[in-house]
């Protein structure tokens, strides 16, 4: 009963220590219902303006409506029902808030287009400073398929008027950030060139990032985003601090910010005597007199010779005997029936039946259809190639980071999953900047986030999901095996209490390896054994339950005074008929 409620305890104690974590509830004003690990207070973080072109961190909703402009344009080159920018943009908590009172900006809807933007407190022009772009990213319930990228938009979007018409077709000087669809998964950092030559634009792509990037869609947890691109026309791609891409603007993006200085003249035209063949027939080569086109390329082998105890007689396959013609068969319409086919049981042992032929062998006079042999051509030019002549829309352009200043920023997208969390946007052009940025913001919520991975508390919210509509499923899963185990522990405790009432301590007959002096110890009124006692009959059970004794023991009896200590145990007489007699094994 004692070690019942010892493990009844602890299992009390587990239970306690679970439910004593706590989770603290809240609604927030769009009714979306959020969790709150912890009392992490978030603060705004705070950076000298005079160092930034942009910083936004959506902790004002009031502000967030002044500045913000969500566009009223319609995306070009699609059908009219889904060409208008319709998704909802709101400011929303986390739906699984890491620090209290953080918010972001949320794209609530899924497979409808939507564009917001905003303009910079002072356009940002590609001079002797690097451009340091950073945001934060929460695809909170992964992605599917769907952009998460902005776009850095090109001077001449310089008004609110100008936001409200923000289109797929706005001009912008740079996109940057993630995008998916099925397995093909992205980190855009695309700019446009423009040709010095002609004044016109052409993207340019930068190569795949060297880092897998599978677990930024799939994890639903928040991640940062950083370019950096410098006046000596390098770049870096980073991903939560870490470098994922890198390279240079001249060498490292497609196509090529300078063409190239010659092309392939598009009139010439390869003259029609050019022989490109490198080999031709030998025009001078002849058939051999003795070469046999005719000549089988397999004969019967001359040196073959029937085995012994081939049946030629036998056909190796015979009618099945024991099969017998269906009752429906229609002769009329099924034809004559024939008895299936069966191996011939006569050739199993025999070498083959039926007609023995000699096998075929390789023709040694076999050469096959004569061809002339391959002979250099002498006429032989090479592979032609046009001309190269100068390329007429050639420019040198070896500062391709001087690009078209920056004078909005703006998200323009479409996602087939809902509930695409930004946060924390700063432009600027100094890295460390950017760096302190990420200190006040991204790294606690990190931090944060680390620390809950080691609680109990942190393994639950992650095998639920961060859904808070699960968690009462996973308490009641969990609770499952608990009270299978109580009452496990339960049952366990009457059994052993009943068998505890049971017990005596006094010598009865149908236990044999208990001696006499055990009971006589235990008070004074205990009854004592005698050589009367011991022949009492014995009950039906306990002949039946002593079946081992041995009838063939010695019938001596003997018994022992009241006062001897003899622990030997008692065993059948012999001959006792149905009251059989006990007595003590006598020591030697």
């Amino acid at each position: 009963m004692a070690r019942f409620s010892k493990r009844l305890c602890l299992s009390a104690l587990l239970l306690v220590a679970v439910s004593s974590i706590r989770a603290e509830e809240s609604v927030s004003d769009d009714g979306v219902t959020v969790e709150v690990e912890e009392d992490d207070e978030y603060k705004t973080p705070q950076i000298n303006p005079n160092s930034v072109y942009l910083t936004e961190h959506f902790d004002d909703e009031a502000a967030f409506k002044k500045r913000w402009v969500k566009s009223e344009a319609k995306k070009q080159g699609v059908d009219e029902n889904i060409a208008k920018y319709d998704g909802k943009w709101e400011i929303q908590s986390p739906l699984r808030r890491i620090l209290k009172n953080d918010l972001g900006l949320v794209l609530t809807t899924e497979a409808k287009h939507a564009a917001i933007s905003t303009l910079l407190d002072r356009p940002f022009e590609f001079k002797d400073k690097p451009l340091v772009v950073q945001y934060e990213v929460t695809m909170q319930e992964g992605q599917n398929c769907g952009g998460a990228y902005l776009k850095l938009l090109s001077k001449g979007t310089n008004t609110k008027a100008d936001l409200r018409k923000f289109h797929d077709q706005t001009p912008y000087t740079i996109m940057f950030g993630p995008d998916k669809c099925g397995n093909d998964n992205k980190l855009h950092f695309i700019f446009r060139h423009q040709n010095p030559k002609n004044g016109s634009f052409e993207e340019k792509h930068s190569k795949k990032p060297t880092q897998r990037l599978e677990d930024i869609y799939k994890d639903k947890e928040p991640h940062l985003y950083t370019l950096v691109v410098r006046p000596d026309n390098t770049f870096s791609v980073r991903v939560d601090g870490a470098e994922a891409n890198s390279g240079s603007l001249l060498l490292d993006v497609t196509p090529p910010v300078n063409p190239p200085e010659e092309i392939d003249d598009p009139n010439d035209v390869k003259p029609a005597d050019w022989d490109e063949r490198e080999k031709i027939v030998d025009p001078t080569a002849t058939k051999p007199d003795d070469w046999d086109e005719e000549a089988p390329a397999q004969i019967v082998d001359p040196n073959a010779v029937k085995p012994e105890g081939w049946l030629d007689n036998e056909p190796e396959m015979i009618p099945d005997p024991e099969s017998t013609k269906p009752e429906d068969w229609d002769e009329e319409m099924d034809g004559e029936w024939e008895a299936p086919l069966m191996d011939n049981p006569a050739c199993s042992a025999a070498p083959g039946c039926g007609a023995w032929k000699p096998p075929l062998i390789p023709n040694p006079n076999y050469k096959g259809p004569w061809r002339a042999p391959l002979v250099a051509n002498p006429n032989y030019r090479g592979k032609w190639a046009p001309r190269r002549v100068p390329n007429p829309h050639y420019f040198r352009d070896d500062a391709p980071f001087r690009m078209t200043p920056v004078h909005a920023v703006g998200f323009e997208l479409w996602s087939m999953s809902p509930m695409l969390l930004f946060d924390n946007l700063i432009i600027t052009d100094d890295e460390a900047v950017a760096e302190e940025w990420a200190r006040q913001t991204f790294a606690l919520k990190k931090a944060k986030i680390s620390s809950d991975s080691y609680s109990l508390w942190g393994r639950v919210l992650r095998a639920t999901n961060y859904r808070p509509g699960y968690w009462a499923a996973y308490a009641i899963y969990c609770a499952i095996p608990v009270s299978i185990y109580i009452a496990y522990l339960v049952k366990r405790s009457r059994e052993d209490s009943d068998a505890m009432t049971k017990k005596t301590d006094e010598v009865t007959e149908d236990d044999p390896h208990v001696s006499e002096g055990e009971g006589e110890g235990e008070g004074e009124d205990s009854p004592r054994r005698g050589k009367a006692r011991l022949e009492d009959p014995a009950p039906a059970h306990d002949s039946e339950a002593e079946p081992e004794h041995d009838s063939e023991q010695e019938p001596e009896l003997e018994t022992q005074p009241d006062s001897t200590e003899n622990t030997s145990p008692l065993v059948a007489e012999a001959g006792a008929g149905d009251a059989q007699r006990r007595r003590r094994v006598r020591k030697e």
